[in-house]
């Protein structure tokens, strides 16, 4: 068994890197160090007091330390280190961006009424739990020792325990929407019509060699000598592996 040391260290870089983030917005929370109103997602504070730090800080608040919130960080640990990892191995930028797409479709759905919530993030890791089961549907999962379902349906299995328990469904519904979004534009629609409108764009091939953390396969951006990752060639879409 690896030490905690070794764990953190095999975490790839966008998912550890969120995580870290996460847990250290709760902790200064519970430290009386930042106030999550200051964090939580107004377009009016955005547009009239040009806060325009709360476009991303509302994704990093999943709540106070309870057992939701530990359910959360296990659910971002577990699948979004299995997508990362696999799927998306060697493709850093291609996950930041699924996660920069899914986190933008959140907040043009924020700006519906009936769909408004101050904070995204919960909505943000249920989508890599979904798109999680649409990758790895075969595979088998055991909720809490009880039930063994295939992955395909774990994001509803979630639902319907968040139901028992009381939970709001609307954050992992729109999770679900938003992974439908990405793995349809990004995997149905270019086997269906053979072309991808959601490659991803230079920019954050950019960023990633900037960040000089992970790796990207067939990137179209030359290597930062001093990043100590290989770019080469061209970028492809999920599920072209």
């Amino acid at each position: 068994m690896s030490s905690p040391g070794e764990y953190y260290q095999s975490l790839p870089p966008v998912v550890k890197t969120y995580g870290v983030i996460c847990l250290m917005t709760t902790s200064a929370y519970h430290l009386q160090l930042i106030n999550p109103e200051n964090l939580a997602l107004s377009y009016e504070s955005v547009l009239k007091k040009l806060q325009i730090w709360r476009i991303l800080t509302n994704f990093f608040f999943l709540g106070s330390f309870s057992v939701p919130f530990a359910v959360r960080l296990l659910m971002l640990a577990r699948y979004g280190v299995l997508l990362e990892k696999g799927p998306f191995d060697k493709r850093t930028a291609d996950f930041l961006w699924m996660m920069i797409f899914g986190a933008f479709s959140l907040l043009v759905l924020a700006a519906v009424p009936l769909l408004w919530s101050p904070f995204r993030g919960i909505s943000l890791v249920f989508m890599l739990v979904y798109v999680w089961s649409r990758e790895f549907p075969n595979a088998r999962i055991s909720i809490y020792g009880i039930v063994t379902l295939k992955g395909f349906y774990l994001p509803w299995a979630m639902l319907a325990l968040d139901l028992i328990l009381g939970n709001r469904l609307m954050p992992n519904i729109l999770g679900m929407a938003v992974g439908h979004l990405y793995y349809f534009l990004t995997v149905l629609h270019p086997l269906a019509e053979g072309r991808d409108i959601l490659k991803t764009p230079l920019w954050v091939h950019k960023l990633v060699v900037f960040w000089g953390k992970g790796a990207q396969i067939n990137s179209p951006v030359e290597p930062n000598p001093s990043a100590g990752v290989a770019f080469r060639g061209r970028g492809y879409r999920l599920g072209t592996r």
